[in-house]
């Protein structure tokens, strides 16, 4: 199982409250995310002087213009995706590897395939997958929006960068029965979409579930491809 190390115990009653406050508190019922969220440490995820901001209900500042996503945000990602334990999972855009780490929690006998354009962001996140013991998290430096053909099709795949549209790779690497999930818009305004492939080979179902902000997702494909 993913996961060998154990957050220290000085931060537990700082993430137990978050979790309750932030999570609960705004609707996030999942057990399996509430879990997830109160063992990961997020302060391992941000540079040292924001760690004492870590469990306040806000965006924070990674380096190269990047954030790590509040985090009811990520619950509600993670909820919206609805990861089972096998689940293959295709995330776009490590960042931090904060959403990366919960999602390993998640799915211990699935993977968690994780794409980063920055290489400093991704030599990063991999260390603190190291150091978390995460056994379950393969990583790849690359464009997010072309996904990971390779390795497709995919359980479910989870966008962290903001797209006018959804890239074109993406859907077709969604597995049947699998959704996606990612913010749509521009830096004014966005929107959090829901993608659901039918097992039944139908069309793809789509859905919105609320306005949020993200750093823009950085690929030709995210302007050009269409559904």
């Amino acid at each position: 199982m993913p996961g060998q190390a154990h957050p220290a115990l000085e931060t537990l009653d700082a993430r137990t409250r978050m979790v309750m406050r932030q999570l609960a508190g705004r609707g996030i019922r999942d057990q399996r995310v509430l879990a997830a969220m109160r063992w990961v440490p997020r302060e391992w995820f941000l540079p040292p002087h924001l760690a004492a901001e870590a469990y306040s209900d806000a965006p924070l500042p990674i380096g190269n213009g990047q954030t790590i996503s509040q985090p009811y945000v990520v619950a509600l990602m993670t909820h919206e995706l609805t990861p089972r334990r096998s689940d293959r999972i295709l995330e776009i855009g490590t960042g931090s590897g904060y959403q990366t780490a919960v999602l390993s929690r998640l799915v211990p006998s699935g993977k968690i395939f994780t794409i980063e354009r920055l290489p400093d962001l991704l030599v990063e996140a991999e260390e603190r997958f190291r150091r978390l013991g995460l056994t379950n998290v393969e990583t790849k430096l690359a464009d997010g929006a072309q996904g990971w053909p390779e390795q497709a099709p995919f359980d479910g795949i989870i966008v962290a960068a903001a797209a006018p549209r959804i890239p074109g790779p993406l859907v077709t690497q969604l597995a049947p029965g699998g959704r996606l999930v990612i913010p749509i818009g521009d830096l004014s305004a966005q929107e959090l979409v829901i993608l659901e492939r039918p097992t039944n080979g139908g069309a793809v179902q789509q859905r919105g579930a609320g306005g949020v902000r993200f750093v823009p997702l950085i690929s030709r494909l995210a302007f050009t491809d269409e559904l």
